[in-house]
């Protein structure tokens, strides 16, 4: 139980030290990612006015139906390439990515490396 407390509080450290470096703006929107054992979940957020954009998930419709487990990479890819689709209907090609603390590889590299590979410019 302590390790799983020590490892949050390590995300939410680098989360801290990340945001200060990183905002989204209107012509350069934040890609957030949150990941959890089960889904995982991106949004397109403009930090000037607090909106989000863009946003998909392995809770969304077109992701759901052709995954037969939502928390692997798999999953996170397919997100990758909804995200993508989802801001370029949008007129949104260039973002910055939000790590959101977790560290830049499985799930979270495989959204991104599909995200960019379908048009989206980080």
């Amino acid at each position: 139980m302590a390790l799983r407390k020590l490892k949050e509080l390590s995300r939410l450290r680098r989360k801290k030290r990340i945001k200060k470096k990183i905002r989204g703006t209107t012509e350069k929107p934040r890609l957030c990612v949150f990941r959890s054992a089960k889904h995982i979940y991106a949004q397109v957020i403009d930090d000037t006015t607090g909106k989000t954009l863009a946003s998909a998930s392995t809770l969304s419709k077109e992701v759901r139906d052709g995954l037969k487990n939502s928390g692997n990479i798999e999953a996170a890819k397919k997100v990758g390439e909804l995200i993508a689709k989802n801001s370029l209907d949008r007129d949104i090609k260039k973002v910055v990515f939000d790590r959101n603390g977790y560290l830049y590889h499985g799930k979270v590299k495989a959204l991104a490396v599909l995200a960019r590979e379908k048009g989206l410019e980080f």
